[in-house]
């Protein structure tokens, strides 16, 4: 696991960005009012772009010459992962309507991964 992680986390923002991506380009067509009124008027909207946000620096930071820049700190800027995947789950769950199944797996996973890393740690 330890040899992957960092493909995973990159892999993930890749997914998170296509997300953010088809949400900005194919459903709102760039028109930046409209979605700033979506962030500010769709909690949903906000936990996910929050969760986003938080990704961010992880990404640049994840390579050797800043992990070596940062020294402890970078592995403190890197436990912002543990919140983002969180919100990441609620933006899931808050935006199902009907079948919570799927997030509520993707919760349980989430919370097994978790609680392997605080019991590893």
């Amino acid at each position: 696991m330890i040899r992957l992680r960092r493909m995973t986390g990159l892999f993930a923002f890749f997914y998170a960005t296509a997300h953010v991506a088809s949400y900005v380009a194919l459903d709102q067509y760039f028109a930046w009012p409209q979605i700033l009124t979506d962030i500010v008027k769709r909690p949903y909207i906000t936990v996910g772009l929050t969760a986003w946000l938080m990704l961010l620096p992880l990404v640049f930071t994840s390579t050797k010459g800043w992990i070596k820049r940062l020294g402890r700190n970078w592995q403190r800027l890197h436990w912002l992962i543990y919140p983002a995947s969180l919100l990441g789950v609620f933006h899931f769950f808050m935006m199902i309507k009907a079948d919570w199944r799927v997030p509520a797996l993707h919760g349980v996973v989430l919370l097994l991964l978790l609680g392997w890393r605080l019991r590893t740690a």
